[in-house]
């Protein structure tokens, strides 16, 4: 994923200032864009304290050499390395868009590997539960909502709001239920348009931990906001995320922003390195100025900001925001949302589905390499610094990112640092007969055929990384599917009427409207695909 492809902006490079509960600067920066309406103005005056370097020797790895603001003098001191107070429960993790939750079926969702689930009650307010009926451990997620009610399909018990257990239909009549017999409730917020859960069970909620962005709190702030389950372990999707330097080369010609030829040496400067993450500027060494900001905050949010002044004097604000989700080994899932008080001119002429679609390219162009990655890591079972070499002009993000998990990662189910790591102590579970929506779509038509086809339960799939997730897009889907079958079925009929018709105009009309109804099917049909395809680079077709 490139944090420069925005399908809203796509002329915009979305990474500056931070957007939290701390106090934002304002800083005018250059963006000369003539499709925006922006002109120069004056750029932050950074020094540069990260130099390309012209050797890999000197620039193999992050920790052989001090940067800016470097704290291993103060490990060192202490004789080994610093750990700080952290729990993974004690976090507010992003489980969905509110937009997408179903109003009328539980969602069952999973943070690391506890597995919960999420339904709307009779009010329209959300509870979420461990997905798991005390009875005999069937899945809640497979059950459905019955006045308000959730329900488990096994035995038919069913549970409201505060957990409780309301019926057994097994019990007699005048039979009380135990208190006992109750579900596993969990804390959840709905804020700016995602509903965030808090894992504890012990400690209660921190609302001062949940994350606000004050961009998305501006007057005129519109975002486009997807959602995508992805094969491959949080942290190195955020890895991924966090990578700029890759943009060009995996991601070229995507949108009118990634070019392969501008590859080239980035600056870095961190500011910020905390418990709770990092922060820093970046730039291009050719443009000699570090204009962009990126923060990482625990325990796994990515926000990337930027200021623009247009030529009337008059501030914009742009966001491009990354709120990851661990779903369990190899596993992971994320809500994208990019957006800004300004829009440009053509993200107007295109549907909302579009920049959905092309979301899903972008991952599955990195796909093939973040799965592998990912394969290496659980196999050499390694910190990162005996595997990759990190240059300083390219790979600043990914150290720091991976030097605070050597700080925090103790608290942890499993996690892979920059110097330690703790692996997974159990093996993956896998699924091999999914039930619930993923049995249905599997199941409708068409329910046969390999991976890449559109209703395979598999992650490497578009349709079942995003679309089932998409109320949209699902809805879209279904519209052109519809509008497909029933033009095809036109043009047949207009194709009989036009054999049995005797008068040559009539033909000639006839086979004119078949042929256009033809025309419109193969469109509607090039529109399920461009949602549902999952996207190969040209010189690997067969």
């Amino acid at each position: 994923m490139a944090l420069s492809l925005s399908p809203c902006f796509p002329h915009t490079t979305y990474l500056s200032k931070p957007l939290s509960t701390s106090k934002l600067t304002t800083t005018s920066v250059s963006f000369n864009n003539p499709l925006l309406g922006f002109k120069p103005v004056n750029l932050r005056n950074n020094q540069v304290r990260c130099h390309a370097v012209t050797d890999l020797k000197s620039a193999s790895s992050l920790d052989q050499s001090k940067g800016e603001g470097d704290d291993r003098s103060e490990e060192k001191s202490k004789g080994d390395r610093i750990v700080a107070d952290y729990n993974w429960t004690e976090e507010w993790y992003p489980l969905y868009l509110t937009k997408d939750v179903p109003d009328d079926a539980p969602l069952g969702l999973t943070v690391f590997d506890q597995q919960l689930v999420l339904y709307k009650d009779g009010n329209g307010m959300l509870h979420c539960y461990q997905d798991r009926c005390p009875h005999r451990l069937a899945k809640l997620s497979e059950g459905q909502l019955i006045d308000g009610r959730l329900e488990c399909l096994y035995h038919g018990w069913q549970f409201e709001g505060n957990g409780k257990c309301v019926k057994i239909p097994q019990i007699p009549a005048d039979a009380k239920i135990p208190r006992s017999v109750c579900v596993k409730t969990y804390d959840v917020k709905e804020s700016q348009g995602v509903v965030w859960v808090w894992m504890s069970q012990t400690t209660p909620p921190n609302r001062e931990k949940l994350p606000w962005f004050e961009n998305f709190a501006r007057p005129g702030f519109q975002d486009t906001s997807t959602i995508h389950e992805l094969p491959y372990d949080h942290s190195i999707l955020l890895e991924n995320l966090m990578d700029p330097a890759h943009i060009p080369v995996s991601h070229d010609r995507t949108d009118w922003t990634a070019k392969r030829e501008d590859a080239q040496a980035l600056l870095f400067e961190v500011t910020e390195r905390t418990d709770r993450g990092f922060a820093g500027w970046w730039g291009k060494e050719k443009d000699g100025s570090m204009p962009n900001f990126l923060r990482f905050d625990a325990p796994c949010v990515l926000q990337n900001n930027r200021e623009l002044v247009d030529k009337d004097g008059e501030k914009h604000y742009f966001t491009g925001l990354f709120l990851c989700r661990p779903t369990g080994q190899g596993k992971s899932m994320l809500i994208v949302r990019f957006g800004g008080t300004k829009r440009s001119p053509l993200a107007k002429l295109f549907p909302k589905w579009y920049f959905h679609q092309n979301a899903s390219k972008v991952f599955e162009q990195d796909m093939g390499f973040l799965s592998s990655q990912n394969e290496v890591l659980m196999k050499e079972k390694v910190p990162t610094k005996e595997l990759y070499i990190n240059l300083k002009s390219s790979d600043t993000w990914v150290a720091e990112y991976r030097k605070w998990m050597d700080k925090v990662g103790h608290g942890m189910p499993y996690y892979f640092g920059h110097s330690t790591l703790s692996p997974p102590k159990l093996p993956a579970v896998v699924e091999h007969a999914p039930a619930g929506l993923i049995a249905g779509v599997s199941a409708s038509s068409p329910a046969k055929g390999g991976i890449g086809t559109m209703h395979t339960p598999n992650l490497a799939n578009r349709y079942f990384r995003h679309v089932i997730h998409c109320k949209g897009c699902s809805s879209v889907v279904k519209a052109f599917t519809a509008w497909k079958n029933g033009l095809s079925a036109a043009a047949l009929v207009l194709t009989a009427l036009a054999i049995l018709a005797s008068s040559r105009q009539w033909k000639t009309f006839l086979l004119l409207s078949a042929t256009l109804c033809l025309g419109g099917a193969y469109a509607c049909s090039t529109a399920v695909a461009m949602n549902t395809t999952n996207f190969i680079r040209v010189h690997r077709r067969l």
